[in-house]
């Protein structure tokens, strides 16, 4: 069974526009790709018709799995998130104990997840140790780097 992914509004239609994209004019450009091939002669020697075959075939896989995580996605109504505790779509501000620096992230779902917005996914390191804690409290995660500990400052949404 599939696992439930919690998405803000934007997100699903981001998600669900990225989906009919895929099925109208990805599968539009995956035919001519293959009738382009298939012009070209012999089949069991074309390997331009093999590779657009392929194609075909990893973007289908793409659709399903997509198709997949719209009927699991669950809209989060933001307006009635907890504030006293980290939850998904909440805005944490955390600060890095041992250099002082502040920084602040969304807890998003992995199809959201953007660093350069501040947006990170809920099953990321980080996210999975804030999670469920409250202001004012001081946390270590163990990172790739190694272990970080952070004091949260603050919690919003």
């Amino acid at each position: 069974m599939a696992e439930v992914a919690y998405y803000t509004k934007e997100g699903l239609e981001k998600l669900k526009e990225e989906l009919q994209y895929l099925k109208t004019i990805g599968r539009s450009n995956m035919s001519k790709a293959i009738a382009e091939a298939r012009d070209k002669g012999d089949l069991s020697e074309n390997a331009e018709y093999d590779a657009a075959k392929e194609a075909q075939g990893l973007h289908e896989a793409k659709i399903s799995q997509m198709q997949e995580a719209v009927a699991n996605a669950r809209l989060l109504d933001e307006s009635k998130l907890d504030l006293s505790k980290v939850l998904a779509l909440s805005i944490v501000k955390i600060k890095n104990i041992k250099n002082g620096t502040v920084m602040s992230y969304q807890l998003v779902s992995e199809t959201e997840a953007d660093l350069k917005s501040g947006k990170i996914s809920v099953t990321s390191p980080i996210a999975k140790g804030l999670l469920g804690k409250k202001v004012g409290e001081t946390i270590e995660i163990t990172v790739p780097a190694g272990k970080i500990e952070f004091e949260i400052l603050e919690i919003s949404r």
